[in-house]
């Protein structure tokens, strides 16, 4: 029953190590981290699997902490930051943390819903890819409330970073995404992007490393209350292909 597994799961300690690990990174998220808490325990307690819940907070000054510790979810952790450092310092941070053989990462708005993990985990399990990406790009997706000028924006920096890094994905910057333990451990290790552009970093690497990668359609939903600044993001982005494509050339990423 899926309250039962619900239960079990808030309740009782893993005795072995988790299969899915789902990370969330937050900042200042105190008007929805406990429902999102709710829904991906709900959905993912139900999957049958031992898994596990990290919250990957990025110094927040509100009392987001204060209320996913009050869930008093026994399989939840909290991995906190000392002050703000970044979306993807606050990732990085949970994946290197996580114990999971799938890792997900999920925006912290639900966005994208944990149901569309489904798909992902299919993708990677049955050996089709070492990281599948939900994607609002791929054949068969669905993106609802996004703007035009959001459309046009994406599509100009996607078209950038297609042209200076190689990369050829559609939809770099959906925060859906699911990694097998080894991918992610390779990946995440060799990060050193702490802002919104950490998504390029990952998939460009992924490359390098000739990763099977694997766009997969999902529902998404332009969640209100993004921190997302357009502009502000657009221009960081630009400098951090151009970062990225330098680490490139002078061998940032090598294996030590």
């Amino acid at each position: 029953m899926p309250y039962d597994n619900y239960r079990t799961w808030k309740e009782q300690p893993l005795v072995e190590a988790p299969v899915i690990s789902v990370v969330v990174p937050c900042y200042n998220e105190r008007g929805r981290i406990v429902p999102t808490v709710g829904a991906i325990a709900s959905h993912v307690s139900d999957l049958g699997v031992p898994w596990e819940l990290i919250i990957a907070d990025d110094g927040s000054t509100d009392d987001t902490v204060d209320r996913v510790r009050a869930t008093g979810l026994t399989n939840l952790r909290v991995v906190p930051a000392p002050r703000n450092l970044g979306k993807g310092a606050a990732v990085r941070r949970g994946m290197m943390a996580a114990r999971g053989a799938y890792l997900l990462f999920a925006d912290a708005d639900c966005s994208t819903p944990i149901q569309e993990l489904d798909k992902l985990l299919a993708a990677v399990h049955d050996g089709r890819a070492d990281v599948a990406i939900g994607s609002r790009a791929a054949s068969g997706s669905e993106a609802e409330n996004r703007s035009a000028g959001r459309r046009i924006a994406t599509a100009g920096l996607r078209l950038v970073a297609q042209r200076l890094l190689g990369t050829r994905v559609e939809d770099t910057q959906c925060g859906f995404k699911l990694f097998s333990s080894d991918a992610a451990r390779r990946l995440f290790s060799r990060q050193t992007i702490d802002g919104f552009s950490f998504d390029l970093e990952l998939l460009f690497l992924a490359r390098q490393m000739e990763m099977r990668v694997v766009e997969v359609p999902v529902h998404w939903f332009d969640a209100p209350g993004s921190k997302v600044e357009p502009l502000k993001e657009a221009r960081r982005f630009l400098r951090d292909v151009v970062r990225i494509r330098l680490n490139g050339l002078r061998g940032v990423y090598a294996d030590g």
